[in-house]
């Protein structure tokens, strides 16, 4: 297998947002990053087993040129949803949801009602697919804090800073939108379910770690990463309004932050 479609292989598999009911070659329909997995687990299976036989290469140059086919498909098929989710996201912010069409959209994106409307709907799903790329973002930013090499007591008050500092930001730019996400907030939260489901694994593994180290004295984590995250969830509208901390600078705050969380996370106390 060449190098070249390897990479293409490889990226198509790295790219993980789902592309339900989109047209894909041969009019087949590339559902989910779990189908591109599966389908590339058979291919690779059956590539080992015709590299055993020579005089099947003409059957393994045509697997080859399928595969290419089929990455290059995908990736093209994520850039234009991505672009139709992007030019949608900064026409809602410029001038709100109920002031955009799907009409909008489409001119603004240069590809037309036929292909807006393949990837999406409705404008309800365009805006689903909006907040979802949003919290995306969210959730890449905070799997960076929780890769850093720092101890789960600095792990844990990254994560809590990093979440409502990206969730004001992502409301801050994006404008006339912002209005939506408080007033529909019910379709927010059953768009970022998945989301928090993300966090609170990503606050266990870190209670679970400061507790085999012994910086935690945790006796039920799951409980424990439940109530941390639901907390900070609490904190996003008065974050994002300037209500806590006024005036003051984040590495003012830190520190009472620290010992407020610390406080309640405890520590092993030595017999």
């Amino acid at each position: 297998m060449s190098l070249a479609s390897y990479q293409l292989l490889h990226s198509a598999m790295l790219n993980k947002r789902q592309l339900s009911g989109v047209p894909c070659f041969a009019g087949a329909k590339v559902r989910s990053f779990f189908e591109i997995c599966k389908f590339s687990c058979i291919f690779f299976a059956f590539w080992h087993f015709l590299s055993k036989k020579p005089w099947l290469f003409e059957i393994k140059s045509v697997l080859l040129h399928t595969i290419t086919n089929v990455c290059n498909e995908y990736m093209s098929i994520s850039k234009t949803r991505q672009l139709l989710v992007d030019v949608a996201r900064q026409l809602f912010a410029k001038n709100g949801l109920e002031n955009t069409t799907m009409n909008d959209i489409a001119q603004a994106s240069g590809k037309g009602r036929r292909t807006l409307y393949t990837y999406f709907k409705s404008k309800e799903d365009i805006y689903y697919a909006v907040i979802e790329t949003e919290l995306e973002r969210l959730s890449d930013k905070l799997d960076e804090v929780a890769a850093r090499r720092i101890s789960p007591q600095d792990k844990v008050i990254e994560l809590i800073y990093t979440h409502l500092s990206m969730i004001r930001e992502t409301v801050v730019r994006n404008g006339n939108l912002r209005a939506e996400f408080f007033r529909n907030i019910w379709m927010v939260e059953k768009v970022r379910r998945h989301f928090d489901d993300a966090e609170v694994e990503l606050f266990r593994k870190v209670f679970a770690e400061g507790k085999e180290d012994g910086e935690f004295d945790i006796d039920n984590v799951e409980l424990v990463a439940d109530i941390t995250h639901y907390c900070i969830k609490g904190l996003e509208v008065p974050y994002i309004y300037g209500r806590i901390a006024h005036g003051m600078r984040e590495e003012d705050t830190k520190p009472q932050v620290a010992k407020f969380v610390y406080g309640a996370l405890g520590k092993k106390m030595k017999l």
